[in-house]
């Protein structure tokens, strides 16, 4: 397992993965912000709890994700899908 926070700048898009969500160990996929316009942070739940997080073009969001990984917490998904919901507050 690789645990951690990797990031990368490919082109135009700037990316920050945080957790480790093993191909199959996940159940759901959900998406927060404009993933059209390449701004988005995409979180990767096992019941109802974030496994990992990609932000992509989204700044000083690192912290909180690794909150939601580390806290084995389960999250509301509609919640987290919603930007104008802190993700301290998840």
């Amino acid at each position: 397992m690789c645990w951690g926070v990797h990031s990368t700048d490919q082109y135009d898009l700037g990316m920050e993965y945080t957790g480790y969500a093993e191909p199959g160990g996940y159940d759901r996929v959900v998406f927060r912000g404009d993933v059209a316009g390449r701004e988005f942070i995409a979180f990767w739940l096992a019941g109802g709890k974030v496994l990992a997080g990609m932000n992509v073009n989204v700044w000083d969001v690192t912290d909180p994700i690794r909150e939601l990984v580390r806290s084995g917490r389960p999250v509301d998904a509609e919640r987290l899908a919603d930007p104008a919901v802190p993700l301290g507050e998840l």
